[in-house]
Order: C-alpha cells, then sequence, then structure tokens
C-alpha cells in the first residue's frame, strides 16, 4: 500500500463511497474554477497589452500608467482569485462525462469568449482614447481623458468577472 499511496495523485482515507464522490466533485470544481479564472485573465491581459500597443502606435501616451497597471494587478490576482477560485462544488458537476486526458485547459468555447469579450472591450477603449474628450469634455490626452478610460477598463473587467464566472 505505502507504493500505491506513492503513486497516486489521491488518497482516499476511509472506504466510503461518500468521500469518492466527494473527490470527484471537488476535482471537478477545482479544474472548472482554473478555467473561469485562465478565462478572465487571457482577457485582461489581451486587452491591456493590445490598447497599449495601439495607443503608442496612434501617438498616444501609454493610457494605463504605472500606477494604474498596480490597480489593474490588483483587480486582476485578488479579486479575481477570490470571486473566480472560491465557487463550492454542486452535485450538478456529476451530471457531466469527465474530461479526456488530453483535454487543453484551455478550450475552444473559452477561446471564443475570451476574444470576443477582448474585441468588445477594445472597441470601447479605443473609442475612448480617440473620441472620449469630445465624448465627456475633457482635454484630450489629459490625467481626465487617461482616467476615464482607466475606469471603463476596470468596469468592463467587472463585468468580464461575472461573464468568466458563468
Amino acid at each position: 500500500t505505502a507504493v500505491a499511496k506513492q503513486a497516486s495523485d489521491i488518497i482516499i482515507m476511509d472506504d466510503n463511497f461518500r468521500s469518492i464522490v466527494m473527490a470527484v466533485m471537488w476535482g471537478r470544481c477545482v479544474f472548472d474554477n482554473i478555467r473561469k479564472f485562465l478565462q478572465f485573465q487571457l482577457t485582461v491581459n489581451i486587452v491591456a497589452l493590445v490598447t497599449t500597443f495601439l495607443a503608442a502606435l496612434m501617438r498616444f501616451e501609454p493610457p494605463l500608467n504605472a500606477v494604474m497597471m498596480l490597480w489593474v494587478n490588483l483587480i486582476m490576482d485578488t479579486m479575481g482569485a477570490l470571486a473566480l477560485g472560491t465557487e463550492a462544488p454542486t452535485p450538478k458537476l456529476l451530471d457531466r462525462a469527465p474530461y479526456k486526458r488530453d483535454a487543453s485547459l484551455v478550450s475552444r468555447v473559452m477561446w471564443r469568449h475570451v476574444l470576443f469579450q477582448s474585441c468588445y472591450q477594445l472597441v470601447l477603449c479605443l473609442i475612448l482614447l480617440q473620441h472620449g474628450p469630445e465624448l465627456f469634455d475633457v482635454e484630450a490626452r489629459s490625467v481626465k481623458h487617461y482616467t476615464i478610460l482607466f475606469n471603463f477598463f476596470v468596469f468592463c473587467q467587472v463585468f468580464n468577472e461575472l461573464n468568466a464566472r458563468s
């Protein structure tokens, strides 16, 4: 039994079928939570990088400065991990078939969600970068202009988090 314990990924200490069911539920729940967190993280990173890159191509200053990026990291890492990594398992998880051993961590459906959400957020950010000053009656390329863009970016991430969770 010592060799079996060392070779296994999980050890169930009792002979109860309920323990096996709970181990399967928790395993699936952790896997799903990791996928949700990855979907959220990928979207945030794509939007932040592409927005900064396109702003540089359009001869704008970086719209997300160092302090703003620290706030983005706080949102991405702390709140994202708490909201997407702490979901408890439900019996509904046992209704679906198990994933294949070689299944990708990021599925096609997840990529579709990431790309759609990223495109949507990028369009909003670029509209605010180009036309934000007229829309909100602020000076172009000012601190107020970039603050408005940052606030929209943050609100987009909150909605992205809700979307990733569901």
